[in-house]
Order: C-alpha cells, then sequence, then structure tokens
C-alpha cells in the first residue's frame, strides 16, 4: 500500500478550536468570560457538532457559520452571557482566525516536501476556511481545501469522504486521513482511508463499528506514519 494523498479535518484537528474563548477571556472587561470560558468553549464545540448532525439527519442544511453561530448562542444562554451582543460578535471574529497548533506548520512543510498531496476536508464554510488557512500561513503548503458545502451534507456522511477521491484522483485505500473528532475517523477507516485520530485529550475509544490505523498525540509523527503506510 502507497499512501499519496494526506488529507485533514480543519477544526481541532489543524486549528485550536478553544482558541477564539481563551484569547477573548483574556482581553480587558471579560471577567465573567474568564470565569467560565473553558466551560463555555466546550459547550459551544458539542453543539456545534450536534446541530451538523442534526442537519444532516433531517435534510436541512446550514453552512457552518451559521451552525457555529447557533451553537455559540446556546452556550452562552447557558453561561448567563446571551445578552452581551459585542462580547457574541467578538467571539465569531476570533472562531474565523482560530490559531493553529504549533505543530501544524512544520508537519505540512515536510509532507509537500516528501511529494505527498496535501489538502482540508471540513464541515467549515469556504469562507470560514480561507479565512483560518490564511491566518494560520499554511496556504502554500495545501493543494486544496475541500468543503462539505460542495454536495451540502455534514460529516460523517460518506459523500463527503468522496471529495477526497474525486478531487486527487486515487483510491481511497491510498489516502491518510486525519482528525482530532474520533467519529470522523473511523467513519473515514470505514470508507477506505487510512484513518489516524489525534486524541489530544486522552479520550476512550468510541464504541463503533471501526478502529483507526493509529492513535496519535499531535500531528508530529504524521509525515513518518505517511511514508510508512
Amino acid at each position: 500500500m502507497t499512501i499519496t494523498t494526506c488529507i485533514f479535518d480543519a477544526y481541532g484537528t489543524l486549528f485550536d478550536v478553544n482558541a477564539a474563548a481563551r484569547a477573548a477571556a483574556a482581553e480587558p472587561g471579560r471577567a465573567a468570560l474568564a470565569a467560565c470560558w473553558q466551560a463555555l468553549a466546550a459547550d459551544w464545540r458539542t453543539k456545534q457538532l450536534q446541530y451538523t448532525w442534526h442537519r444532516a439527519l433531517v435534510g436541512e442544511h446550514r453552512d457552518f457559520w451559521q451552525v457555529t453561530g447557533d451553537g455559540l448562542d446556546w452556550a452562552l444562554e447557558r453561561h448567563g452571557l446571551a445578552g452581551d451582543a459585542a462580547l457574541r460578535a467578538r467571539l465569531m471574529q476570533l472562531y474565523r482566525v482560530l490559531a493553529a497548533y504549533p505543530e501544524v506548520p512544520p508537519m505540512l512543510a515536510a509532507l509537500k516536501a516528501a511529494g505527498f498531496n496535501t489538502a482540508i476536508l471540513s464541515n467549515g464554510a469556504p469562507e470560514m476556511l480561507a479565512a483560518a488557512v490564511d491566518s494560520a500561513g499554511i496556504g502554500a503548503h495545501l493543494d486544496d481545501v475541500l468543503s462539505v458545502e460542495q454536495v451540502g451534507i455534514f460529516k460523517p456522511a460518506p459523500a463527503v469522504y468522496r471529495l477526497v477521491t474525486e478531487r486527487f484522483h486515487c483510491p481511497a485505500r491510498h489516502v491518510l486521513f486525519v482528525s482530532s473528532n474520533c467519529w470522523d475517523a473511523l467513519a473515514a477507516q470505514a470508507f477506505g482511508f487510512q484513518a489516524v485520530w489525534v486524541n489530544r485529550a486522552g479520550e476512550p475509544l468510541d464504541r463503533l463499528d471501526h478502529s483507526p490505523r493509529a492513535t496519535l498525540s499531535d500531528l508530529t509523527p504524521i509525515p513518518q506514519l505517511a511514508r510508512e503506510y
């Protein structure tokens, strides 16, 4: 087996989804957020994902920017911050320019230097993905940024993963797929990719029908794995 193409989920995998709440909480005048930002960030992310699954199942697609805002609204209300319009606007602004994890740029550069195709495959809307990639300065290391908006349904629908094989004209088994979401990695493995779960939080494996090819604590080993597989 030969890996030719390395594909990455974006949010939580390349980009730190906690960065927006963390950065806003450190700003002057944000004492209420500073007291709860970690819980708020976790709730925001949970609702963001839950709303993608719900919309995929009921066939009511909305782009990821709206879903992200809806998840934030729920989290703000839960933590007693729903009336702070300026805070909501600031958090959404920061979400567009999430920080990449520190190992991301050198890891992607190493993959490109070794001759692999590289791309993002994300639930994110094209505009928000473009902003994040530009802010992180990783565009030169990517051959493409693929969004679910091309098929109008969120992961883990097989049509999303099929975007990769169609774009790069390769069999699924030649794709190394990397995600911080265990359910995403397992769905990709079921599709036929060689899936890697980046388990930064040390969570248990999801009880589903497949297992990832590998589990890592960060992205640093990806170039070596791509060469070995």
